[in-house]
């Protein structure tokens, strides 16, 4: 069945306290998809982010961001009253997240309305449903906090290494801080379920995004050293990232710890079933980024300063997908399939059955042959103008060479291509595609330019801010989305 979505990160939505969230800002986002005859919202990571703000390194794969928790709905539970809210700075900048801001006016804010909650039978079946991993989190994020914000890996060595001593005084001691962070993910998953049924209520499918790696800094790899590549003092002996290439000469040092694999097998994968299965519990659909590093991965020495020295290495291939279907039955999962994909790698998708990704402003470059253009497409496939990872459809038509200007008026046989219209021709040419689902960034429907791109990889700071700005998004542009919809035969 052909369908259409929209890519808009929960933070870019407009809200009244500096960040997107389950606000009723989130609702109305549900109801203008629904006007604009989408199926889908496709969203990025929603767990707690850190230094650099960015939702692929969490410090949990299972928790929920507290910065999505919506005040509004704090207030109307009477746990915080508005007076409260108004009294904390979010931020000036009705366009743009400000992390620094936030960090301080939030803890303060949802301190307050936990030191008035008072629990109940709802909050008890929480924390016993979540016990997987809540516990580890929590007691994590308490210790941290202790320690001044550093990373496990620099805690002192009875933390680090979870004597079962200290863990023991840790609980005693830091009690109160740990149910702290208990409230604050049972008032998200709270809050992020009643929103997802509205939107499934609506016809509208989440898609989530999970990385394939978790980040160094998080519970999963201070809970559980045994499942990464660590040695007996739990430091990891190598680390994510890309080879060198015509990109970066140094290649891409991702940081991210790398699964001790062999481990993983001897438990029949169960990790990976745990995560898959938790997913599914909040999305409809899931995308697995750097799909590419289950058939095998790029490792690095770590405490490499770049990437320069990595080596490729084999991964758990089909076997991991095959354990998975035969435990979680039929899963319904886009792998993030771009870059160099080899064909093992091709091998690997078209045995799992998985959609594959085509970004079209990775389709025009005269100088070499692409299986991004449209006539390449295959209908299990999954086509976007842009993703997270690019710039705005019209912010790359600015930045690429007159060369590939040329080729783009060719293929789209018009002349008259420029920055004013390029937006909507390529979104066109997405929702004409043969894939079955085409999922389009919000920015490229309103035309905006590379101050609204989301991330600009490999460059630190200033990603992840975008935000959309209150009644941007109008019934002018609703109605021509679903015209487009309608006449590429993709309306739900």
């Amino acid at each position: 069945m052909r369908e259409c979505g929209i890519l808009l990160p929960v933070s870019a939505l407009p809200s009244k306290y500096g960040i997107g969230c389950f606000s009723r800002e989130a609702y109305e986002f549900v109801d203008q998809l629904k006007k604009a005859g989408q199926g889908c919202w496709q969203i990025l990571p929603l767990g707690p982010t850190g230094y650099g703000d960015s939702p692929y390194q969490s410090f949990s794969s299972y928790a929920g961001n507290p910065y999505f928790i919506d005040l509004e709905t704090l207030t109307s539970e009477g746990l915080i009253t508005e007076k409260d809210c108004n009294s904390l700075d979010y931020g000036q900048a009705e366009d743009r997240a400000d992390y620094g801001m936030l960090y301080t006016a939030r803890a303060v804010i949802l301190r307050k309305a936990f030191n008035n909650f008072k629990g109940g039978a709802d909050y008890k079946a929480f924390i016993e449903e979540n016990a997987l991993w809540l516990d580890d989190y929590c007691l994590y994020m308490a210790i941290k906090m202790e320690n001044d914000g550093e990373s496990w890996i620099n805690w002192p060595l009875e933390y680090r290494n979870r004597d079962e001593e200290a863990i023991y005084r840790a609980k005693k001691e830091l009690a109160g801080e740990i149910e702290f962070y208990k409230f604050q993910q049972f008032q998200f998953y709270k809050q992020w379920n009643k929103l997802r049924k509205y939107a499934n209520d609506n016809g509208i499918k989440i898609i989530g995004d999970i990385p394939i790696y978790v980040a160094l800094d998080s519970s999963d790899t201070w809970a559980h050293p045994e499942l990464y590549q660590f040695d007996s003092d739990n430091v990891p002996t190598a680390v994510s990232g890309c080879p060198p290439d015509g990109f970066s000469k140094t290649g891409q040092l991702w940081g991210s710890p790398l699964y001790n694999w062999e481990y993983h097998k001897k438990t029949g994968y169960k990790w990976w079933t745990d995560r898959i299965a938790y997913c599914f519990k909040l999305y409809d659909t899931v995308r697995i980024d750097h799909f590419r590093g289950f058939d095998e991965y790029y490792s690095i020495p770590y405490g490499d300063k770049d990437a320069v020295n990595g080596t490729w290495m084999p991964g758990p291939g089909k076997e991991l997908f095959e354990t998975l279907e035969k435990e979680l039955g039929h899963l319904d999962i886009i792998a993030e399939d771009l870059g160099f994909v080899t064909d093992s790698v091709k091998e690997l998708l078209q045995s799992t059955g998985f959609p594959g990704m085509k970004v079209l402003q990775l389709a025009f470059d005269p100088r070499e042959s692409s299986n991004y253009l449209p006539y390449t497409h295959t209908s299990n496939s999954v086509v976007y103008t842009g993703t997270h990872d690019n710039n705005t459809t019209r912010g790359w038509y600015n930045d690429i060479d007159e060369e590939c200007k040329i080729f783009i008026r060719d293929y789209f046989n018009k002349t008259d291509i420029n920055e004013e219209n390029i937006s909507w021709n390529m979104v066109s040419l997405a929702m004409s595609s043969v894939a079955d689902l085409c999922i389009i960034p919000m920015q490229d429907y309103l035309n905006l330019g590379s101050n609204a791109r989301i991330n600009t990889p490999s460059v630190l700071g200033n990603n992840w801010e975008w935000r959309l700005t209150k009644n941007s998004v109008g019934d002018r542009i609703l109605n021509r989305i679903r015209n487009l919809a309608v006449i590429y035969g993709r309306i739900t």
